[in-house]
């Protein structure tokens, strides 16, 4: 080896090392069928369920166990089948959502839009929904026992069969049951 290249190697390793590079040599890219592609953003969001629900408004049956979701405008999305158990959803825009049998016990909806919302056969047990707009939802089989209904609005919404058993409705309007 010539004294050039060899000053040339000492400069490229003292420049790894001084980047904290533990491999001198920089392997060649293989076309290793059993190697796995980078993740794309649209990979990353399956990873994380909120990510997954901002980029693609689609989190069906996804976890969401005390997610913070507070005043995030997720009208339309589908969120049905999801775990929304202790889920922050404080003055959230939810209108046109589907959250149909979605787990919602000891969520905050405080002063949530929820318009239109589907939210057939959806658990809503102790779950505060107060001044939170429900104006055409579907409560179809819904539970809200002793859920926190202080103001809501109810107004066409459909409560066939929805049980309401223990539930503070002071102040609720448009309650037909």
């Amino acid at each position: 080896m010539n004294a050039k290249t060899m000053l040339g190697a000492i400069a490229l390793a003292g420049n790894l090392l001084a980047i904290g590079c533990t491999n001198a040599v920089e392997q060649p890219e293989t076309t290793n069928p059993t190697q796995t592609a980078p993740t794309t953003t649209a990979q990353n969001a399956t990873n994380d369920p909120i990510e997954q629900l901002r980029s693609t408004r689609q989190c069906s049956g996804c976890n969401l166990q005390g997610a913070n979701l507070e005043n995030l405008d997720l009208s339309g999305v589908d969120l049905s089948n999801a775990n929304l158990m202790n889920a922050d959803l404080d003055e959230a825009n939810l209108s046109n959502a589907n959250l149909s049998s979605a787990n919602l016990v000891n969520a905050d909806l405080e002063k949530a839009n929820l318009s239109n919302a589907n939210l057939s056969g959806a658990n809503l047990n102790n779950a505060d929904l107060d001044e939170a707009n429900l104006t055409g939802a579907n409560l179809q089989n819904a539970t809200f026992l002793n859920a926190d209904l202080e103001d809501a609005i109810l107004t066409n919404a459909n409560v066939t069969g929805a049980d309401f058993q223990g539930a503070d409705l002071e102040g609720a309007v448009g309650l037909n049951r």
